[in-house]
């Protein structure tokens, strides 16, 4: 009841087409082959994570373009690859997005993570909050007769196990989502930019990722984009993954700046298990009054009427100002 997880951060220039997707996944291959041999003295290595976009990222600025270019359906080579590899070393793989189709929700592209184990594809996560304005592809929210679970969470021989991309983490409702449908180990796969990473005064990545360990009483490993600006422009990308405890304790961190970086530290599934049982104080999860939050349950941004093909930037920002308006969080008139 006791492994190891790698949070493993990748470097890669962002393939222009889904033909170029293949140099990205041998080289992820690579890096399982040296993860796990490399630590296998030590504890084994169970969990490898990789970051948003590893195998693809949505460098396009209309949904059509990225569909045309970087769409792929799962399973696909890459997750059969990854399957093969998983089973050849008995780990549990939480793969880089891929930007995903799917024939049962025509005109919809999801930002999309598997997670695999030695016995195949267990689980796929869609990115439920897209980073508006600039990403335009979908997220199931938004879909009438959606019928996949928003949150899933797997069970596995290392433990129960929870998905969830990059700006999904700035919204605790997600996390907690997770941690309320039994997840152990909550799994972050990012591309987290510059300058909102590890360094203060804005290390949001570090304080995120602590503070939905400590709230959900649960495992965090977080693997975050690494690629220099040369590579992925326009951003540069801080990296800093991390492996944090249920009370919030860094565990391992790569340090900060870009490249390609593994970071191991251990899950003590027992531990955590015990702590859920016999813990009183400090157990949120037990102690949410889920009733007392009304205003949380009431729609906000837009869900299955809002049309999910064709929105470009200018339309992203129209729409979060009529949230906005909606809130009281608008610009005043002149005649106010």
């Amino acid at each position: 009841m006791k492994y190891s997880a790698a949070a493993i951060q990748t470097d890669f220039s962002a393939p222009p087409h889904r033909r170029q997707m293949n140099r990205n996944t041998r080289r992820i291959l690579e890096l399982i082959d040296q993860t796990v041999e490399g630590y296998s003295p030590f504890l084994p290595v169970k969990l490898l994570v990789f970051p948003e976009f590893a195998h693809a990222a949505p460098i396009y600025p209309t949904l059509q373009e990225l569909r045309s270019k970087l769409g792929v359906e799962i399973p696909n080579a890459h997750t059969e690859l990854l399957q093969e590899k998983a089973r050849e070393h008995s780990v549990w793989i939480q793969t880089g997005s891929m930007l995903e189709e799917d024939p049962k929700y025509p005109g919809a592209l999801f930002n999309t993570s598997c997670l695999i184990g030695p016995e195949g594809l267990i689980s796929r996560y869609r990115k439920v909050y897209p980073w508006l304005p600039w990403e335009v592809h979908t997220s199931p929210h938004d879909i009438e007769g959606y019928e996949e679970e928003l949150f899933p969470v797997s069970e596995t021989e290392i433990g129960r196990l929870g998905a969830a991309i990059c700006y999904d983490w700035l919204f605790p409702e997600a996390i907690r989502e997770l941690a309320l449908g039994g997840a152990e180990v909550l799994i972050r796969v990012s591309a987290y930019m510059d300058p909102w990473g590890t360094a203060e005064p804005t290390n949001w990545w570090s304080i995120v990722n602590r503070c939905r360990a400590l709230e959900n009483l649960a495992y965090v490993v977080a693997s975050n984009q690494a690629a220099s600006w040369k590579n992925f422009p326009p951003f540069s990308w801080p990296g800093g993954s991390m492996i944090v405890d249920y009370d919030g304790r860094i565990l391992a961190q790569a340090t900060s700046g870009s490249g390609e970086k593994v970071v191991v530290g251990p899950v003590d599934l027992e531990s955590l298990r015990e702590e859920r049982r016999t813990r009183i104080g400090h157990h949120m999860l037990a102690h949410l009054r889920s009733e007392a939050h009304p205003r949380g349950r009431l729609p906000r941004y837009p869900g299955a009427d809002f049309e999910i093909q064709g929105r470009t930037f200018g339309e992203i920002t129209h729409q979060v100002e009529e949230v906005k308006q909606r809130l009281g969080f608008g610009r005043r008139s002149e005649e106010s």
